[in-house]
């Protein structure tokens, strides 16, 4: 053996080079418990790899029976930040290439930051179109956040430079869209470019919301992203609303002592 068990375990282990047939057989027939150590870790990642790849095949199931009938232009869509009390609503479309699989791309909601960022440079990077689209909150409060949900929708996939020819939609229908679409409940969980348009949506809504946070600061908007947590209420009572505050969701209405609105014109 050429290389020294520590080094061994550097390539193979700690940067994932994969193990050629002659190395992992000097490694057992290596009685020490390091060469052991080694052909472990490697089976562990081997083993993961495995089942990312029948996830991967499980997310793509809609994408196949798609992709078989020569729809190549498949898109995914999903929304991010329909909850909030504060900042626009963000929508997601991603068109994948047929065939393609990005590991690791999940709900949005499963991963944390920092894995939502890798991601989504991934599938710029990679994916066939994508975009973003948004609903400000002056259109919020206009139509209501149901409403402008569906609007940040259609403008991510007016955005996306192709015409899909195929929609996939988390849980919602475009009706104004004249596309053959899917509406997938818990669709982010469930097809890969759903998936794919939740993280874009997701990450590009939290930017977002880092940016309003130095606009208006003392509502903590780029920790909790606008969400109707304890920080967030307590900071909205302290400071009132700023122009960033959805004027028709419930605790904003409160603390400017308007009256509730009729149920579903607002949160």
């Amino acid at each position: 053996m050429l290389l020294t068990l520590s080094a061994l375990r550097a390539r193979y282990v700690e940067r994932g080079h994969s193990l050629p047939r002659d190395v992992e057989a000097e490694l057992r027939a290596d009685p020490r418990p390091g060469a052991r150590a080694i052909l472990d870790a490697v089976e562990r990642r081997r083993h993961a790899r495995r089942a990312e790849g029948q996830r991967l095949r499980k997310m793509l199931a809609f994408e196949q029976a798609l992709w078989a009938r020569s729809l190549v232009h498949v898109a995914g869509v999903d929304e991010a930040g329909m909850s909030p009390l504060a900042g626009p609503v963000c929508a997601g479309a991603v068109i994948l290439r047929p065939g393609s699989r990005i590991a690791d791309v999940d709900d949005s909601k499963k991963l944390d930051a920092r894995e939502r960022e890798r991601l989504a440079a991934e599938i710029r990077e990679k994916a066939a179109a994508w975009a973003v689209g948004w609903a400000s909150v002056e259109e919020i409060d206009t139509i209501n956040i149901y409403w402008a949900g569906l609007l940040a929708m259609r403008r991510a996939v007016e955005g996306l430079g192709v015409v899909p020819e195929h929609l996939l939609i988390d849980a919602r229908r475009l009706e104004d869209v004249a596309i053959p679409q899917e509406r997938i409940v818990k669709g982010d969980a469930r097809s890969l470019s759903i998936a794919a348009a939740s993280i874009l949506a997701k990450t590009s809504r939290d930017a977002r919301m880092t940016e309003l946070d130095v606009e208006y600061p003392g509502y903590g908007f780029s920790r909790h992203k606008g969400y109707p947590v304890k920080e967030h209420v307590a900071a909205l009572e302290r400071l009132g609303a700023c122009p960033a505050h959805r004027r028709t969701f419930g605790p904003v209405r409160v603390v400017l002592g308007l009256p509730p609105l009729h149920a579903g014109a607002g949160a």
